[in-house]
């Protein structure tokens, strides 16, 4: 009698494990770092802990979802998720557009959304469906070059202009760079690149730091002018800096203890969001801070891994563009918060409150998972 070979499908474990620790540890230190905020906004300490928790919640029912639909359904439509993510930026500016905290961000939809989340998705459903199409042609040509660089600059330039959000522009940039960059055979181009992109940075703070740029021309001239010299900035610009950097400072090797915080007790502006890193070095100290790291890079070495042993390019693509925007967003995060670069406003992922980064977080890994789920063992 014959007997046919079974199929195992390989399920990364490792890469689940990965994110239920970081979202259930975020859920641990938005409460820690947001209770005091709420009991005098809201006389409820655990008001962004209920909000985050049930993004939280709805979050892992679609990375479930989205890991049991095949990847490849992703493909055809990718073009008009594309657009339809600028779109929904684009609606920033009706009146469906809402401000929080003198930003123009989000659109309230029934629910609270920021579409640049949105726009990071459409990008990296985009580029790994055309890069897997033309390959190399679109990398190793000015033309093709050319087109990927309208195709992200696009939704970053849109995200730029109408949210004013620089952070989501330089991860959706990033987000394509990185994929250009690893369907290209030629490193040349993306070095240039890099280069001239760095020298215009240094230009830039060489002009504001001798004044050559006033700070008064933009707000952002004025963050780097606090990046440079946060002491002489602490009661603008460089407040929310400088109380980061306190809060780093106090906790030490093996920080105060979880909740003991003192600067989330309205010194630290935006705890639980961008600056939430330093509430976790301040109760967990440099130990704490370094696990953190120390987990998202089991999680970008599991991205490697599935992308290596993906059975398509169109897979590889996916996976590596999910890496690149949860690689760059980690990296710009902990920058900020520990004045590596200028404050830029960014999350940092799993971790930070925010529920539309958490739901689009989750709808990525569930387009990894599937990936996974596809790999034969």
């Amino acid at each position: 009698m014959r007997h046919e070979k079974k199929t195992r499908r390989y399920t990364d474990f490792s890469l689940l494990f990965a994110v239920i620790f970081l979202l259930l540890f975020g859920l641990i230190m938005v409460y820690s770092a947001s209770s005091y905020e709420a009991s005098l906004k809201f006389n409820d300490s655990s008001f962004y802990l209920k909000n985050q928790a049930r993004a939280t919640a709805l979050g892992f029912v679609v990375l479930i979802v989205i890991s049991r639909i095949d990847y490849h359904l992703w493909r055809a439509p990718a073009l008009l998720i594309y657009l339809f993510s600028l779109f929904l930026v684009f609606l920033v500016m009706t009146p469906l557009g809402v401000t929080k905290n003198g930003a123009r961000r989000w659109l309230d939809i029934g629910v609270s959304v920021q579409p640049a989340e949105a726009a990071k998705v459409g990008v990296i459903l985009l580029f790994a469906a055309y890069l897997c199409k033309y390959g190399q042609k679109l990398t190793s040509t000015g033309t093709g070059l050319l087109i990927c660089l309208i195709a992200a600059g696009v939704p970053a330039a849109m995200v730029l202009f109408i949210t004013s959000n620089l952070s989501s522009a330089i991860i959706i940039f990033g987000i394509a760079a990185v994929m250009m960059f690893v369907c290209s055979p030629r490193i040349l181009p993306f070095l240039i690149i890099g280069i001239l992109i760095t020298g215009a940075a240094v230009l830039v703070v060489y002009l504001v730091m001798h004044g050559i740029i006033p700070e008064e021309m933009s707000y952002r001239m004025a963050r780097i002018r606090a990046w440079l010299q946060p002491e002489a900035y602490a009661s603008g610009t460089g407040y929310q800096t400088l109380q980061a950097l306190y809060s780093i400072g106090a906790g030490g090797i093996f920080g105060k203890g979880l909740g003991q915080s003192t600067q989330k007790l309205g010194f630290v502006p935006e705890a639980q969001n961008d600056m939430i890193f330093s509430i976790i070095c301040e109760e967990l100290g440099l130990f704490g801070a370094v696990a953190v790291m120390f987990m998202f890079i089991i999680l970008i070495w599991r991205f490697v891994v599935i992308a290596n042993n993906a059975p398509d390019r169109y897979g590889a693509f996916i996976v590596t563009g999910v890496m690149a925007h949860i690689a760059i967003q980690v990296i710009l995060n902990i920058a900020v918060v520990t004045n590596t670069i200028p404050n830029t406003g960014i999350t940092l992922p799993f971790i930070s409150y925010g529920g539309t980064s958490v739901l689009f977080l989750l709808f990525e890994i569930g387009l990894v998972l599937s990936v996974s789920r596809s790999i034969e063992v």
